[in-house]
């Protein structure tokens, strides 16, 4: 990748480079680290002098050290919910460690003999922690502010798998679409982002230490800080893309951590932007479907594509009943989505992404493999690869295992744009694709045919909140004109552009709105005109 695409890169993306930005500074770390220092300066006041109760509480807070920062994301949803709030939260609590510890261990540090002067003084407790504690403790405080800082900077890049934005969506998407550029501009603004926030604390204990300063060096570093600051402002200022339309113009439609996903999301936007007066929020990558579902029920969506089977298993909890055809499937999915969720389900896109068992063609053809059951003699010498979330559904392995008596040797957790790669690689031998992916055919892998009927039928629908489709009627008519206008063959084919041609999801989708539908839409029906 030429350096002067990955620079036209970032001003394609500045809107949204910018709203990242904003967010992960001001949000994702200086809120956390904010609210960090506001607790843990206090403690370690109300500590120092009582060697039991302050190691009580450092290892207390070393507790939360140790739980890996996804999980921690993953405690706090149910309490607080999908986006800022949980990563706020769970940042909060990593920064006050090193805050904590620091401070204590500059006040265990202080000179004695400065001490019992400020005593002799006739300095109140109160005096001496203001006048001689704290500015003599300031340089070890500020270190492990530094440090908090950078650590939140860093974790905050995975507050993306929450919906909490911030510079870790462009990390996402570069996984998700394998866009280098995309990974390159998420790691390389925090990365610039920590280097400057850690510069800036540098030169402010090198200003408020106590002793004699070195004014050349200090004038140096308040000019560098100058210069970021006018950067820094510019960007907040500056206009990027046009902000959204006036208070509840808005719709806001997620999409789940896969390609297919980021283009359907793209034809949503584009679709209803261009046939009603509506505006649109695109939350790309936001996660799997219990992330998706969730934040559809609390109102912090209004709309996302979900597949009917996994509507049914994973999301109400239901089995599949044997023979049942993909138009019961959608039927109870419909009656249960109202009752349940308000939400209205949405005649299918036309077409199906069903779960698909695949193994590399060249073994398959070596192994007389052409079916799931062909698997079972040998699966104990077998390694899976599977996503994680198909780890776990009912939809998923351990129905599978059931179905098929598949018992591997064993079975890695894979993400969805790794697993292709790593089957025609030999890192895998089976491996859980996706029937409209383009990948299949890029990588040469073949799908086994499911034998036993075990996967539900997964038909694409669009889902939407009842009480977004009674603020705004018109979204009705436009959505029924996608019933049935992507077939599978089609789906692939836009999958395997974006996986394979490097196009990105918003072209994609442009092109194919714009061929297919080679007639306007009438903007006061919201149909496809007629001649």
């Amino acid at each position: 990748m030429a350096f002067s695409q990955f620079l036209g890169e970032i001003v394609n993306r500045f809107g949204e480079l910018r709203i990242g930005f904003i967010d992960h500074l001001l949000v994702l770390t200086l809120l956390p680290v904010g609210a960090a220092f506001a607790v843990a300066i206090p403690l370690a006041v109300l500590v120092r002098g009582r060697p039991v109760l302050c190691s009580t509480l450092i290892s207390l807070s070393s507790v939360v050290q140790t739980v890996p920062s996804l999980a921690m994301l993953a405690f706090l949803l149910p309490l607080l919910g999908i986006g800022k709030p949980p990563a706020v939260v769970a940042l909060t609590l990593y920064a006050i460690l090193p805050i904590l510890q620091n401070t204590v261990t500059g006040f265990r540090e202080l000179p004695e003999d400065v001490i019992e002067a400020a005593d002799a003084m006739g300095c109140s407790s109160f005096q001496r922690l203001r006048l001689v504690e704290i500015p003599l403790a300031f340089p070890v405080i500020m270190s492990g502010v530094r440090t908090a800082t950078v650590i939140c900077v860093g974790i905050a890049t995975l507050a993306t798998f929450i919906g909490a934005g911030g510079l870790g969506d462009f990390i996402n998407r570069g996984l998700v679409l394998s866009r280098t550029d995309l990974l390159l501009i998420g790691a390389g603004f925090a990365a610039l982002l920590a280097l400057a926030l850690d510069f800036a604390l540098e030169t402010a204990v090198l200003a408020f230490s106590p002793g004699r300063k070195n004014a050349g060096k200090l004038r140096w570093r308040v000019g560098v800080l100058g210069v970021l600051a006018i950067l820094f402002g510019a960007l907040l200022i500056f206009p990027g893309r046009a902000g959204h339309g006036s208070k509840g113009r808005t719709i806001r439609i997620a999409t789940k951590n896969f390609t297919e996903q980021l283009v359907l999301g793209e034809v949503l936007r584009q679709w209803i932007e261009e046939r009603t007066e509506l505006e649109v929020e695109l939350k790309q990558a936001m996660g799997g479907t219990l992330l998706c579902h969730q934040a559809l029920r609390t109102g912090q969506i209004d709309l996302y594509v979900e597949y009917t089977g996994t509507a049914l298993q994973t999301v109400l909890g239901r089995e599949r009943p044997p023979g049942i055809s993909a138009d019961e499937v959608r039927a109870r999915v419909e009656e249960s989505y109202a009752e349940e969720f308000s939400c209205r389900v949405f005649p299918s896109l036309g077409f199906e992404n069903t779960y698909a068992i695949a193994v590399p063609q060249r073994r398959a053809r070596e192994a007389g493999w052409k079916s799931i059951s062909d698997l079972a003699p040998e699966a104990s010498g077998l390694v899976a690869g599977f996503t994680a979330e198909f780890i776990e559904r009912l939809d998923g392995l351990p129905g599978l295992r059931d179905a098929y008596n598949l018992r591997f040797g064993k079975v890695v957790d894979l993400l969805p744009e790794l697993m292709y790669a790593a089957a025609a690689e030999g890192v895998v031998d089976v491996i859980c694709g996706f029937s409209t992916d383009g990948r299949m055919s890029e990588y040469d892998l073949r799908i086994l045919l499911d034998d036993r009927d075990f996967f539900p039928p997964y038909e694409a629908c669009p889902v939407v909140r009842s009480d977004t489709l009674a603020r705004h009627p018109e979204l009705v008519p436009v959505l029924l004109a996608l019933r049935d206008r992507i077939d599978a063959g089609t789906m692939t084919r836009l999958n395997r552009q974006v996986d394979s041609g490097r196009e990105t999801p918003a072209e994609v989708a442009r092109v194919f709105l714009r061929d297919f539908f080679k007639e306007p839409l009438s903007k006061k029906t919201n149909e496809p005109s007629q001649e």
